[in-house]
């Protein structure tokens, strides 16, 4: 907009509002709680600060209902979520979907995000190069503790769902210090002899210090290079890991992966019946519609539906024919008595017919004019006579 021309409210509103939910669509804020408030809704709305500044926030309540801890004041906590603008207000919140208290927590989840910076810049986590997860995989493979719960869970949901499937199980400790290299050496592996279609990634539940191994740089860069696609399931829903990031699908619990790593065979075939039994279903209603439609056209009945859709062409044609004779018929007797007519007034006008009623042709034989008045002929003329028949010669007397 030129610089002459002042914003509306509404305009500079919205791109305060671009502005900021653009570059803070995905946020952590840590500070203090105070202020807050749990209403019937079952939204919370408070304010998180520290020691220079404020800023007003909301949990929403399908968030709420998943926190871990009831927030209250004076809980200091990493809320994460997204900064939105209300346009009515004029005012800026931190939506938050996800909030964990900080006790001796908060050096791990300052490093943690540190890291999941740095690993972001270098585009590990972008979304350009996430692949899509095998609908019906032949072999799915597993990379978590053979001991956990986590593997339990996995095999029984991936056998109820798919029957057939291969599954190949790669150990791997999943908590301390060795875990991390372990887990990454498993997906090297993994890749490295093509032992699966789907690569699930995971371990049950524990705390932030549990799951560090599948926030180490070894694991996530193992995850974003993997050519199998990778689900991670790294513990509970609220829980989280930078090889989430990377991985190419999110699962929020191992048996959730197993849910999402493939269909289920049963429901599957069952669609597949549904839908034949549809087509079959479809093709007969219209083959019964053409048997219908052609019916009436077979060989015995043809020659009788082809002459009632002629018979009309052909009366149509009778009805011209003679609509034509009869015209002709008139326009030859208009022409004959047209004839005669003419015929009649040429037979007056004929020089034998004036002859025939008695008159003569009178010439000068001198001359050979014609003579139509007396005083044209001079005593001692010569004059022809011609009546209708003969001739006769005549002197002019004086």
């Amino acid at each position: 907009m030129p610089d002459n021309k002042p914003y509306t409210v509404s305009q500079i509103t919205e791109r305060i509002k671009d502005t900021l939910e653009n570059e803070y669509g995905s946020v952590s804020v840590e500070g203090e709680i105070s202020n807050c408030k749990s209403y019937p809704s079952g939204h919370i709305y408070l304010t998180l600060k520290d020691a220079r500044a404020v800023i007003s926030a909301v949990v929403f309540k399908n968030h709420a209902l998943r926190l871990s801890f009831k927030p209250k004041d004076g809980m200091s906590v990493v809320a994460h979520g997204s900064v939105q603008v209300y346009p009515p207000r004029g005012g800026y919140q931190l939506v938050i979907t996800k909030m964990e208290e900080l006790d001796q927590t908060g050096d791990i989840l300052a490093m943690l995000e540190k890291r999941k910076r740095l690993l972001a810049a270098e585009g590990l986590f972008d979304e350009k190069r996430k692949r899509p997860i095998p609908r019906f995989p032949a072999t799915v493979a597993v990379v978590t503790s053979p001991r956990g719960a986590a593997i339990r869970d996995i095999l029984q949901v991936l056998r109820r769902r798919a029957s057939g499937l291969r599954i190949v199980v790669l150990p791997a400790a999943v908590q301390g210090p060795e875990a991390a290299p372990a887990i990454a050496r498993r997906i090297e592996q993994a890749n490295q002899w093509n032992l699966a279609d789907v690569l699930i990634v995971g371990r049950g539940g524990g705390s932030v210090e549990d799951l560090l191994p599948f926030s180490e740089e070894a694991v996530v860069r193992a995850v974003a290079a993997s050519r199998i696609p990778i689900i991670s399931a790294v513990g509970h829903e609220i829980d989280w890991a930078l090889c989430d990031y990377a991985a190419d699908l999110r699962a929020p619990t191992p048996s959730a992966a197993a849910e999402l790593v493939c269909e289920s065979r049963a429901e599957t075939l069952a669609l597949i019946r549904h839908r034949a039994a549809l087509l079959q279903t479809t093709i007969a209603a219209r083959l019964e519609r053409s048997r219908h439609l052609i019916r009436p056209y077979n060989t015995q009945n043809l020659e009788q539906r082809f002459r009632i859709i002629l018979q009309p062409h052909l009366m149509r044609c009778d009805d011209a024919r003679e609509t034509l004779n009869a015209g002709i018929k008139e326009t030859i007797g208009f022409r004959r008595r047209r004839l005669e007519l003419l015929k009649a007034r040429l037979d007056g006008a004929s020089p034998r017919a004036i002859l025939e009623r008695g008159y003569s042709v009178v010439v000068n034989t001198a001359t050979g004019a014609v003579l139509r008045r007396a005083d044209q002929a001079k005593s001692g003329d010569i004059l022809a006579i011609r009546p209708l028949e003969g001739a006769l010669t005549a002197q002019c007397l004086p």
